[in-house]
């Protein structure tokens, strides 16, 4: 099987996953989600929103709703969140899916992205907010434990998107 068809089947096959336990869907356009945002636009009606901050405060205004809101994101826009996730969704418990890429970090040779790279999971550690990698092989397992801790926990959770993972190169 050649890795664009895999990584096609894998982004169709997590916004299913995604689809089924989340919405409303907003996000901001990155090359490594292209292909999960291109599956979510067709499939969930993803929104796009011009700032990541603004996508984190219209998804809290959905969780206030009573929604199941997920925002997608590239992890530069998660540093312009901060203060958004700080002040609004964490001491109001407003609880969402984050999904972030992981620029900055091998394969991605992009020096302005090196520092966000580095520090991403450890700034969501920081912010209380529970982050796991996505992996291949369990894309389902990790979509359920971010649906447990969303709605049954009522936190933010992130599921953490490499390069590599839908195929992307610098």
């Amino acid at each position: 099987m050649n890795t664009m068809t895999s990584d096609v089947d894998l982004s169709t096959r997590l916004a299913a996953l995604l689809t089924e336990r989340f919405s409303p869907f907003f996000g901001t356009p990155c090359g490594i989600l292209a292909p999960l945002y291109e599956s979510l636009e067709q499939d969930a009606a993803l929104q796009t929103i011009p700032r990541e901050d603004t996508a984190i405060g219209v998804a809290a205004g959905a969780s206030i709703a009573g929604h199941c809101p997920a925002v997608l994101m590239q992890n530069s826009g998660l540093g312009q969140s901060v203060n958004a996730l700080a002040s609004l969704v964490i001491p109001y418990e407003l609880p969402m899916l984050l999904v972030v890429s992981l620029r900055g970090i091998v394969p991605d040779p992009t020096p302005e992205n090196r520092v966000m790279g580095r520090i991403t999971e450890s700034l969501l550690s920081d912010l209380g907010i529970p982050a796991v990698r996505l992996d291949a092989a369990q894309p389902a397992a990790q979509v359920d434990w971010a649906h447990r801790t969303v709605s049954d926990e009522r936190r933010t959770a992130a599921l953490l998107v490499s390069p590599e993972l839908f195929g992307w190169s610098a």
